[in-house]
């Protein structure tokens, strides 16, 4: 690897161990083993550097979500038999990533509350954002953004706001949070307009 990537990498363990406004250019560079000019070489700024490696850890999470169940294992893969079985499905791996990689979503709410005061992160946001409610569509509910795109850009906002509220809960008491199960059936008894 060179130092731009170098850098990248280093930022990146920075943003998890450290969080962005903790962050300094002092730590990048000690953890990447390169130099200061690097940063401004390579990047512009430090701003810069840790925008691109926020889009990069959260591009690397949304491969958790795209990944079936068994899929590279002796399980076999495949889609799940069902809508709600694949909804359930990919709820467990959100939920897994909660549980595994705290300090990414201590990171996501870090971000999203410094995003009036940097209008550059922002902007770096807005396409990620709606490629990721597309994905959710997909992904959580089969929806094939191509085929029907408006399809899946309602299901892709309403998906995009029950992640959002599901990691604030499990961030904030995980032993209360609802589980895949728990959103599942929620979401038949929103279906059903009444309770089992």
């Amino acid at each position: 690897m060179g130092h731009r990537e170098d850098l990248l990498e280093g930022a990146k363990r920075c943003l998890l161990e450290k969080g962005y406004a903790r962050t300094t250019a002092r730590d990048i560079v000690a953890a990447s083993g390169t130099n200061l000019a690097s940063i401004g070489y390579h990047y512009g700024s430090k701003e810069a550097l840790l925008d691109l490696a926020f889009l990069k850890l959260t591009e690397e999470w949304g491969d958790v979500l795209t990944k079936r169940r068994g899929e590279g294992t002796d399980e076999g893969g495949g889609t799940p038999g069902t809508p709600l079985d694949q909804f359930r499905d990919t709820w467990e791996r959100v939920i897994d990533s909660y549980q595994r990689n705290r300090s990414v979503w201590q990171l996501q709410m870090e971000v999203i509350s410094r995003i009036d005061q940097d209008p550059e992160l922002r902007k770096a946001l807005i396409g990620p954002q709606r490629e990721g409610r597309d994905g959710l569509a997909e992904n959580m509910l089969g929806i094939d953004p191509e085929k029907d795109p408006e399809k899946a850009r309602v299901a892709g906002l309403f998906c995009q706001a029950l992640l959002a509220g599901v990691m604030v809960q499990w961030l904030m008491d995980s032993d209360s949070a609802p589980s895949a199960q728990d959103l599942t059936d929620g979401l038949k008894v929103v279906l059903e307009g009444r309770a089992s």
